[in-house]
């Protein structure tokens, strides 16, 4: 019974905490690392898709949640913190958030994403936040001097690879 508690109220604080991140830094710091409204494009007409894989890039699962057990009840889903560390020169690779919705939040360094979406590279900074919706397709890189930390918050398929980035 008490490990029942225990676990409930981990669950309860995990996501609380997740969902405060979200809120203060999702809506409450500037967005400044977006495309320029003058450089949108239709997705796949932005950025061009990079093949290039995975490279000094560290992702550890901080916490996860499984829905179906909380009361949204969204069955084959995680709600997921990861904290990512890429080093300098580190490949974030392609990838899609089609159905895997996110809020990044930088913590230290600065990072550039390369979007199918916009026709410019997007430079993040540390204190920024940038959404990435189902129309999101893209690849990130340090092309800077200092490792760059993030947090990522995620609605994640269980079936899936639990470091997907």
């Amino acid at each position: 019974m008490i490990s029942q508690q225990i676990r409930s109220w981990t669950t309860r604080t995990a996501i609380a905490g997740a969902i405060g991140l979200c809120s203060v830094f999702g809506f409450g710091t500037a967005h400044a690392g977006s495309c320029p409204a003058d450089k949108i494009a239709p997705s796949g007409q932005g950025q061009a898709q990079n093949n290039a894989p995975a490279k000094g890039v560290t992702d550890t699962i901080i916490i996860s949640t499984e829905l179906s057990k909380e009361a949204v009840g969204i069955n084959d889903r995680l709600f997921r913190l990861r904290k990512l560390v890429v080093q300098p020169g580190g490949v974030v690779p392609w990838h899609s958030h089609g159905d895997r919705p996110a809020i990044i939040y930088i913590i230290s360094g600065e990072i550039t994403e390369y979007a199918s979406t916009c026709a410019v590279p997007i430079v993040h900074k540390a204190g920024e936040s940038t959404a990435e919706t189902h129309a999101t397709a893209h690849w990130w890189k340090n092309t800077g001097s200092t490792m760059v930390v993030l947090l990522s918050a995620d609605l994640f398929h269980i079936k899936d690879d639990p470091h997907m980035m």
